[in-house]
C-alpha cells in the first residue's frame, strides 16, 4: 500500500463531513527512544490506515506526538495496537477530547521530525529524564490555592487569549522555542517557589519543566495530561474547575468549550467572541477571532482587502498569490510584536 495520502484534501474533507461514522478525537504523546523513526512511521501509517485513523502525528528519535480521530468502534483495537508498539507505550494516557463533533481531522499525516515538539534546545547536557513532578487535577487545584505558587501557561498567545487558568502567567511569545528561555528569564527571582507549568495536552509543559530544572529551578511541576486531561478529571472527580473560557486545539475544531465564559474579543469589532477562524482568502488564511456579525459583514474574511480579493477572478487570484509565503499567519495584537498581520483590520 502507499505510505502517504493520494486523494485531494478537499475531497477527503467532504467525505468526512458526509460520513456519519462515530469518531473519537484523541491526543497523546510519549518521550521514549525510537531507534529508526522512518521505519516506526511507516509501520504506524500501514496500521492506522487500515483502522481508519485520521490526524496529525510527529515521530522523532525522542518519541511520538499525536492528535488523531479514531472510529469509535475501532477504539479498543487502536489501543491494543498502540500498547503493543513499545513497552514505553503500555497503558499510555490517551487524552479524550472534551468537546468533540467527530470532524476534527480528515486526512492521516505522519511525519518524521527532528523533535516531536520544536524547542530550540541545543545543549547536549539537557536530559528529558530529569523532568518536573506530575500534578494531577486535585494536586493542581491544591497548589494553585497557595498564593506563593506560580502558574505558567506554556502555550502560544492566541491559545492563552481565549482561555486559561486562574492567575496564570502568559509567556508573551509566538512559539514554544521562544518561550523556554523567556520563562527562565522571567522566573529568575522565584527559583525556590512552587512553579506549575501547563499546556494543552502535556507535551510542551513536560519538556518545559525539564528545561527549568536544567536551568537551576527546584520545585517544578507540570500538569498531567494538560488542560484536556484536567477538565476530564475535574468532571469525573467533582472538583472545582479553575480553567476559564475555551481550550484552543490544533485541528478543524480550533477550540473546545470548557466554560460558558467568553474572555476574549472579536479582532475586528471588539465584541465578546472566542471563535477562531482562518480567513477564507487563499492568499491569506490568517488565524484570528471573529464574531458572527463580522463573519457576515466581511464574508468570513479578516479585512476589506481580503473581502475584495475573493471576488476577483480565479486567474487574478492565482496571479496575485504567486510567490506568497504565508508562514505563521496568526493575528497578534501585542504592541511589542506589531507587524503586517495586525494592520489587516481597520478597527484595530
Amino acid at each position: 500500500m502507499a505510505l502517504h495520502n493520494r486523494v485531494s484534501r478537499k475531497e477527503l474533507k467532504e467525505r468526512i463531513l458526509q460520513d456519519n461514522t462515530p469518531r473519537t478525537t484523541i491526543s497523546f504523546y510519549c518521550y521514549f527512544k525510537i531507534t529508526d523513526p522512518v521505519q516506526f512511521r511507516n509501520h504506524l501509517y500501514r496500521n492506522f490506515s487500515d483502522m481508519g485513523v485520521l490526524g496529525r502525528i510527529y515521530v522523532a528519535e525522542e518519541g511520538i506526538n499525536a492528535q488523531i480521530s479514531v472510529p469509535t468502534g475501532k477504539f479498543d483495537t487502536f489501543k491494543e495496537f498502540l500498547y503493543r508498539l513499545d513497552t514505553a507505550l503500555i497503558n499510555l494516557r490517551l487524552n479524550i477530547a472534551v468537546d468533540d463533533d467527530g470532524k476534527s481531522f480528515y486526512v492521516l499525516d505522519i511525519k518524521v521530525r527532528n523533535k516531536i515538539v520544536a524547542d530550540g534546545i541545543e545543549d547536549a547536557g539537557f536530559d528529558m529524564a530529569n523532568r518536573g513532578k506530575y500534578a494531577d487535577a486535585k494536586t493542581f487545584n491544591k497548589l494553585s490555592n497557595d498564593p506563593e505558587t506560580i502558574i505558567i501557561d506554556m502555550r502560544n498567545h492566541y491559545e492563552f487569549e481565549v482561555g486559561h487558568f486562574e492567575n496564570a502567567i502568559e509567556i508573551p511569545s509566538d512559539t514554544f522555542r521562544e518561550q523556554l528561555p523567556m520563562a527562565v528569564e522571567m522566573m529568575q527571582e522565584h527559583k525556590d517557589r512552587n512553579i506549575i507549568m501547563y499546556c494543552t495536552g502535556g507535551i510542551r509543559c513536560e519538556k518545559a519543566s525539564a528545561y527549568m530544572l536544567h536551568k537551576g529551578f527546584t520545585n517544578v511541576f507540570h500538569l498531567e495530561g494538560g488542560i484536556i486531561n484536567y477538565v476530564n478529571k475535574v468532571k469525573e472527580e467533582g472538583l472545582e474547575n479553575k480553567f476559564h473560557g475555551k481550550n484552543f486545539v490544533f485541528d478543524q475544531r480550533l477550540g473546545e468549550r470548557i466554560t460558558d465564559e467568553i474572555i476574549s474579543k472579536c479582532h475586528q469589532c471588539g465584541k465578546p467572541a472566542d471563535t477562531h477562524v482562518n480567513c477564507v482568502n487563499d492568499a491569506c488564511h490568517l488565524l484570528f477571532i471573529q464574531c458572527g456579525d463580522c463573519a457576515n459583514e466581511f464574508e468570513e474574511c479578516c479585512s476589506i482587502d481580503c473581502k475584495e480579493f475573493i471576488h476577483l477572478s480565479a486567474e487574478q487570484q492565482k496571479e496575485l498569490r504567486s510567490g506568497v509565503d504565508l508562514g505563521r499567519n496568526v493575528f497578534n495584537k501585542s504592541k511589542s510584536r506589531l507587524g503586517n498581520l495586525t494592520t489587516r483590520n481597520s478597527t484595530d
